[in-house]
């Protein structure tokens, strides 16, 4: 068994973290203390203790617990567990089924769990990495109460690095390893919040390295200086930088969209996806404040296209710089919102007369493109007719 493992705490008193809902006033305890039957969707990133939570919660009301991982397990194998609840309800045993990244369930899996959540043959613990909202069907999440879980902070995985140094029997107290405090840092913001990253890279430096002190050079060596940490282009998280990227051009903080670029660049995001979000973003947020961004971003789209990376991240630098530092305008956008609600709130107003074309006699006899002069001198409707529609006369769109 690995360190991370062996190190699980098997109670409240030795868990860390998350205090928002396992403090004595805690969610957590109350549901516990209450004694009623519940379900549970624990949202958070890896490491942050999830299927610890779940082995203590059973631990605490004396309730059978069982474990399926959604990648592996199919409803054959909850139908195993379903017999043996229905078995325990008998004899007054709960059952608490914990089903780690529920989100990879399908919804005829997760359908299939629902008649027993209701009728609380199970107590239902599901762990999932993604936004319940999106990746757990809503009769579920009506049956359960979601938890977010948050990444641990330093101070709580120091707490967890210094215990594991020191356990002589779940620990590594039996190496007598020392760590210097640079390498602590560096493991504590590698593991990026990870309680599993960080426990599986100290066991590495105790067991592999024959020091006995754990330097910094050690623990660069053990994550080869590139932990570009969690990112899935498929996942939520990667909503999320590619949003803080905007957001941060945007509000002209240069140095911050740098860093989500490289973020996303370093962990293998196709740059023409970059690349296609600065041109909207140069349109949208930039526009008439300054035209030449809009240029700028769709030949970066180009260049990016035709040198491909490494060398394309150096474009990509060039123009975010640009586009962040360039004065900001919604112009564009706020004026072509305006134009839409005009349709939807006059949306067959006819064309005017004046402006419409006379391919015919019969259709010039009706007026079409009377009054419409087009010369050296004057192109336009004569005497100051309107371009739009009678009802829109005066509505203005765009405003610099």
């Amino acid at each position: 068994m690995n360190l991370a493992y062996r190190l699980r705490p098997i109670s409240f008193q030795e868990f860390v973290g998350q205090n928002h809902i396992t403090s004595d006033n805690g969610l957590i305890k109350r549901i516990i203390k209450a004694g009623n039957s519940f379900s549970l969707i624990f949202w958070g990133p890896p490491g942050s203790g999830k299927t610890t939570l779940a082995h203590i919660i059973a631990s605490e009301i004396n309730a059978e617990f069982h474990s399926l991982s959604a990648v592996e397990a199919g409803k054959a194998d909850l139908n195993k567990i379903i017999e043996k609840a229905k078995e325990n309800l008998k004899y007054n045993i709960k059952t608490i089924l914990f089903i780690d990244e529920i989100h990879r369930w399908n919804k005829a899996q997760q359908d299939a769990l629902l008649p027993y959540v209701e009728n609380g043959i199970l107590n239902l613990i599901g762990a999932t990495t993604e936004n319940p909202s999106f990746e757990v069907i809503s009769a579920l999440l009506s049956r359960s109460k979601i938890l977010v879980l948050k990444s641990l902070e330093p101070e709580e995985l120091d707490l967890i690095l210094t215990r594991a140094l020191k356990d002589k029997n779940r620990g590594l107290g039996k190496y007598k390893k020392r760590i210097d405090r640079k390498a602590k840092e560096l493991l504590i913001r590698l593991s990026g919040g990870d309680a599993r990253i960080m426990l599986n890279a100290l066991e590495i430096a105790a067991t592999s390295y024959k020091k006995g002190v754990i330097d910094e050079k050690t623990i660069q060596d053990i994550f080869q200086t590139k932990s570009a940490g969690l990112y899935d282009k498929k996942a939520e998280e990667h909503y999320n930088i590619i949003s803080a990227f905007i957001k941060s051009m945007r509000g002209s903080d240069t140095d911050a969209a740098l860093y989500y670029m490289a973020r996303m660049l370093e962990n293998g995001e196709d740059p023409k996806f970059i690349a296609r979000r600065m041109i909207i973003f140069a349109a949208e947020d930039i526009g008439m404040a300054d035209r030449g961004a809009l240029i700028q971003a769709d030949e970066a789209f180009e260049a990016v296209n035709k040198v491909g990376m490494p060398e394309a991240q150096l474009i990509l630098a060039y123009v975010v710089i640009y586009l962040s530092q360039a004065p900001k305008s919604r112009a564009v956008v706020n004026a072509l919102g305006k134009a839409k609600e005009a349709v939807y709130e006059f949306p067959n107003e006819p064309v005017p007369l004046h402006l419409r074309n006379a391919p015919t006699k019969f259709m010039k006899s009706l007026g079409y493109g009377k009054d419409y002069k087009w010369s050296n001198k004057y192109v336009g409707p004569k005497e100051n007719l309107p371009y739009v529609p009678q009802k829109l006369v005066g509505r203005k769109f765009y405003e610099k």
